[in-house]
């Protein structure tokens, strides 16, 4: 057990961490977005899928990771757009329409990778470089640890901005409103509909981006069914955040450790079973929920369907 406490050892769970939680991050965000405003989107897992194919392909066929960022962004504002059709426009369940959306995203991306990838097994290359002198420096970190990661900056940055949103302007003070008193929003002359669409239209494009880095970035290469559950964290964390976006840049990290604490064991060569070190995040969630789920928020008007002029 001594190479737990190693420089390697540190420094494989700190690079994993942040490959990992970014894409947890970035979709907790949207959730939360989501969520405030009234829309629960369950279908988070499918649309990170389809933003982690579209991704992949777009970076290997135009040799660009800034191109198939937009791309995975774009694949998941497109599956978001059939959230916003059925769930905010024509007030169907949202459960069962997130759940459409996430079995769909996992058919379609498998078919179309069993089409196209299947037996090249295509990877990609080293993308472009940040590099961050002052972060090199850090003896765990290492020159190659934020150099390939610029997006880790964004899902920061976007972090913080997401606060002062939430509490400063009339975009967060409207989101609020939708999902706590859309009554309230509506006699005030904002549309509840396109609030909400707006919301549902920005998750998606987050959790599209946050599939694109992990096939991209974290794993080089797109293979079906890859975010394993990782849309299904995203939402808890965005419940057990209770509106914070601190907190889910707290916990994406948090969960993120546990992901890649395989690879950081087998770094440290410690003999401990693989299968019992990947049910470490699901036993966290279960954890994490038995113990904070009581003191979650959620908008009373979550996952209810508005129609204008409802009282």
């Amino acid at each position: 057990m001594e190479g737990l406490l190693t420089e390697v050892f540190l420094g494989s769970l700190l690079f994993g961490a942040v490959t990992a939680g970014v894409p947890l991050l970035l979709s907790g965000l949207g959730e939360q977005i989501s969520e405030k405003a009234g829309v629960l989107n369950i279908g988070i897992e499918g649309m990170m899928l389809m933003g982690a194919y579209a991704g992949f392909a777009g970076a290997y066929y135009t040799d660009s990771f800034t191109l198939g960022f937009l791309i995975g962004g774009l694949a998941g504002v497109m599956a978001a757009a059939v959230m916003v059709v059925l769930c905010v426009l024509l007030s169907m369940n949202q459960i069962v329409v997130g759940i459409a959306i996430t079995l769909g995203g996992e058919g379609l991306t498998a078919l179309l990778h069993h089409f196209q990838f299947s037996r090249s097994y295509p990877r990609l290359g080293r993308p472009e470089t940040l590099p961050v002198p002052w972060l090199s420096d850090l003896p765990i970190v290492g020159s190659a640890f934020f150099d390939r990661n610029p997006l880790v900056y964004a899902a920061v940055l976007l972090t913080v901005a997401l606060v002062w949103v939430f509490k400063r302007t009339h975009v967060g003070l409207n989101l609020q409103a939708a999902g706590d008193k859309p009554a309230a929003l509506d006699a005030a002359g904002v549309s509840v509909t396109l609030t909400r669409s707006l919301a549902v239209l920005s998750t998606g494009l987050l959790s599209g981006l946050g599939g694109a880095y992990l096939s991209t970035i974290g794993g080089g290469l797109f293979l079906p069914f890859m975010t394993g559950g990782a849309g299904f964290i995203a939402i808890v964390l965005a419940m057990l955040a209770r509106g914070k976006p601190m907190w889910v840049l707290f916990g994406a990290f948090m969960f993120g450790g546990s992901l890649s604490m395989t690879t950081a064991m087998q770094v440290a060569g410690v003999n401990i079973p693989t299968d019992v070190i990947q049910m470490l995040p699901f036993a966290m969630v279960i954890l994490v929920l038995i113990i904070f789920a009581r003191n979650s928020y959620l908008p009373p008007a979550l996952g209810n369907p508005y129609h204008r002029g409802a009282r």
